[in-house]
């Protein structure tokens, strides 16, 4: 079933309810006063509570979120900030949201700001109060979320994207690069702008830090591999990168086959050499591959294996590092490579290091 948000006025009372659940375990602390909403308090801020520490008066003035993400917790902070330079009595700001992601809870520290999230996260100081809570993992919704970005279709934005983080998209001119819709487009591009991996200029808008989005995809990817084919050939070195020229030369239109993981990375930064060859290929492309290249069928002691892709995306960037010789993007090669075990992580980052090192 569909979650639906809290509205304003119940994220303000449950942010109330928290932050006095939290201060009543406080020694030596009294709540004298609690206005939440529009009871008495100037436009602006969400909440305002006086207390008491050791017999003088402070104020908590406290600002709630719906959205935890950095863009809407720099957007809290700067409010907080305006109102406490024209606040006459000792205070401390809080900014209250459902979640603060490790990012968001970075930038209210940098910035002076306590922080209070609906999971438990906390980080009051002030006075003789110091409060420092960490719960583990994020809550099942923001984990959809984070996934959401990643999906296939998604993927086909990003990698888009990645080609040339400098570059300046309109949400048209994107959604027709990446072959998906409009509507696919606007919904990467807010999930962006929320964490602030981009941003938006007068003529549309562009990767702020590509690093950051390539981390995020790495942590959350798993190859999107349908079925695995293992095969066996004699062909080695000269006599195999040979044969799979002649393969893709002579491979139908619209039949779709690229080297893939150690095999691509070898044309684009070569690094670790296998005794394996790895393809992605759709059913036709496996069937002119096993044919061209006479593969037999194997089940034990393959050195050829094509997988057939769930996302068809990955077809869409693909390169030709060389004569007659087709690869999974850098961007795929390096997400792929990145799941190879211990000799495909270092590849993944040479590899990286080589191809995906954006300047800033």
């Amino acid at each position: 079933m569909l979650k639906v948000p809290l509205s304003v006025e119940d994220a303000e009372a449950r942010a109330a309810n928290l932050l006095q659940n939290l201060l009543h375990e406080v020694p030596g602390l009294k709540l004298r006063q609690l206005n939440v909403g529009s009871e008495g308090r100037d436009a602006g801020i969400d909440i305002m509570m006086r207390v008491d520490v050791s017999g003088e008066p402070h104020f908590l003035v406290c600002e709630v979120k719906q959205n935890g993400q950095p863009r809407y917790v720099r957007e809290g902070i700067h409010q907080l900030q305006s109102y406490i330079a024209h606040f006459k009595k000792p205070a401390t700001p809080v900014l209250i949201a459902p979640y603060f992601s490790p990012v968001s809870r970075e930038l209210c520290r940098d910035n002076g700001i306590s922080y209070l999230d609906f999971e438990g996260n906390a980080r009051l100081a002030f006075k003789t109060v110091f409060i420092d809570r960490l719960t583990e993992g994020k809550p099942a919704s923001q984990r959809r979320e984070f996934k959401s970005l990643f999906t296939p279709k998604s993927s086909q934005v990003l990698r888009v994207l990645l080609r040339d983080p400098k570059r300046i998209w309109r949400v048209t001119d994107l959604a027709e690069a990446a072959h998906v819709s409009l509507g696919h487009v606007s919904n990467v591009r807010k999930a962006l702008l929320d964490r602030e991996w981009a941003e938006v200029i007068s003529e549309g808008f562009h990767l702020a830090v590509p690093d950051a989005l390539l981390d995020a995809w790495k942590s959350t990817y798993q190859p999107p591999v349908e079925q695995q084919i293992r095969f066996y050939t004699t062909l080695h070195g000269k006599a195999f990168d040979t044969s799979v020229r002649d393969a893709f030369e002579t491979m139908p239109p619209a039949v779709q086959a690229a080297l893939s993981s150690f095999s691509a990375a070898n044309w684009i930064a070569p690094y670790a050499r296998t005794s394996t060859q790895f393809f992605y290929a759709d059913k036709r492309g496996l069937d002119h591959i096993q044919s061209r290249m006479k593969l037999s069928s194997t089940a034990k002691g393959e050195n050829v294996i094509i997988s057939i892709p769930r996302d068809p995306g990955i077809f869409l960037d693909a390169c030709e590092p060389g004569p007659g010789i087709r690869c999974t993007s850098p961007i795929q090669t390096y997400l792929d490579l990145s799941k190879g075990g211990e000799r495909g992580e270092e590849a993944a980052e040479h590899l990286r290091r080589m191809k995906l090192t954006w300047q800033k």
